[in-house]
């Protein structure tokens, strides 16, 4: 090569360098501008939060800030579900996601903000209120990156879909929006995105990844029928405390001896209910388990093993009755197309820094966005760190876990975290919401 070519190769070069630089450095001032809103949203929303399927307040504070940017907004999709819509020409469909719901845990974060709310739950049950899982974050970053994307229809072009999801605590919301005619009254989406905040990664990370990255859950409820009796006179019944007892145990032995080593299996038992005195053999025992696997017939096999054992404990104990297993709440795993995930992996290193953007492990947990998925629609699925740098470093160093998420303890850093959060969902929207639907389409089926 000429030197001449060379020096054009480094000016050209050092021009898109220059422009990569400078569209980072507008994307940071769009943040900032946003950024005082957007935490003002989060103080209110963390003070204020609201059970599953009950978000009315909630629904209704996005549903007006959206609508205010010259959002298309529907409320009451699957209970108190919104759906945002801003077109903008011909192009791809996007969504993106958040979830509206806290969960029923008394908040001990010691902050000025803490939620102090109580409420009666779905049972009639006196409960405190906490958004332990980040929704509120989630919901504030939502929010802003919706305002920077409504400020700036030039730099993209298409539909973008923002969804306000209920009861994701309780894995029934996405199912309810979906029952509710949300891809039948709205546009399909071409992708879906989310994200979750967790304290696995310091504040100012994001973490990526392909294939499962949630788990898939199945909520089981177990009830062993037995025959009732004097404590002192176990010869006379069918105790179904130590049905369940070797139940429990044998249940175990399902991931160390029934599935392939390596597969990702958790069956926890989670309560056992039975009885009202030490001196009175009860007539039935009640399990609640969780059960957690990534491969479908993993999934299969070990709830079918579930079965199987529980009424077999309970035919060798001489029980007259079958014990009951009631399957109530269940999601897949939630799975990122390989394809996307490389092509949105590289977006979010060009935007956020290439050390800021790690390989996240899978988790174990479950996420109700995988209703989407099942939906054939290409989906991406992020982490965003949320831990205290200085405590994520110290906690790394003295081999201790910060507060998980559902931690009465669990607060994400805010500042950085909501920064990161609309830094990363405006980077990833503008990407996907540019050229043609078919371009999109063709480009993630044919891996590129």
């Amino acid at each position: 090569m000429k030197s001449a070519d060379v020096l054009l190769v480094l000016t050209l070069l050092a021009t898109l360098t220059a422009f990569a630089g400078a569209q980072t450095a507008a994307t940071s001032k769009e943040v900032d501008s946003v950024y005082p809103e957007a935490h003002a949203l989060y103080l209110d929303l963390h003070q204020n939060p609201e059970l599953s399927s009950h978000e009315t307040q909630t629904a209704a504070k996005l549903a007006g800030r959206l609508r205010s940017l010259g959002y298309e907004v529907t409320e009451h999709v699957g209970g108190t579900g919104i759906v945002a819509i801003l077109k903008n020409g011909s192009g791809p469909t996007i969504m993106l996601r958040t979830e509206l719901d806290a969960l029923p845990v008394e908040e001990k974060t010691g902050l000025a903000y803490a939620s102090k709310v109580r409420t009666k739950d779905d049972s009639g049950r006196d409960v405190p209120v906490m958004h332990a899982c980040g929704h509120d974050l989630h919901m504030s970053s939502l929010v802003a990156t919706a305002t920077i994307m409504a400020h700036s229809k030039d730099t993209w072009h298409g539909t973008l879909m923002l969804i306000g999801q209920p009861a994701e605590e309780t894995i029934s919301g996405a199912k309810a929006m979906l029952d509710d005619g949300l891809l039948k009254r709205f546009p399909k989406p071409d992708v879906a995105v989310a994200l979750h905040v967790g304290n696995e990664l310091p504040a100012g990370k994001v973490g990526t990844g392909s294939g499962y990255r949630y788990s898939s859950a199945d909520s089981l409820r177990v009830t062993i029928f037995g025959k009732g009796g004097h404590g002192a006179s176990p010869n006379t019944t069918i105790d179904p405390i130590v049905i369940a007892a070797r139940t429990i145990v044998a249940l175990q032995t399902i991931a160390s001896r029934e599935v392939k080593p390596g597969e990702a299996v958790v069956v926890t038992v989670g309560y056992i209910q039975a009885g009202t005195k030490n001196n009175i053999i009860p007539d039935q025992a009640e399990l609640g388990l969780t059960v957690r696997t990534y491969n479908p017939e993993v999934r299969k096999h070990v709830l079918a093993a579930i079965a199987r054992i529980t009424k077999a404990e309970a035919e060798a104990a001489g029980a007259q009755r079958e014990p009951s297993i009631e399957h109530y709440e269940g999601t897949d795993a939630v799975y990122n197309d390989p394809a996307l995930a490389r092509r949105l992996g590289s977006v979010l290193e060009s935007a956020m820094g290439k050390d800021n953007v790690v390989v996240a492990a899978p988790l174990m947990v479950s996420e109700d966005f995988a209703y989407f998925t099942e939906q054939r629609i290409p989906s991406y699925y992020f982490a965003l760190g949320g831990a205290d740098p200085e405590k994520y470093l110290q906690a790394k160093a003295a081999g201790e876990n910060l507060p998980s998420n559902h931690s009465s303890l669990f607060a994400p850093d805010v500042d950085p975290a909501l920064h990161t959060g609309i830094a990363a969902e405006v980077a990833v929207l503008r990407n996907l919401l540019q050229g043609s639907a078919e371009e999109l389409r063709k480009s993630i089926s044919q891996g590129e």
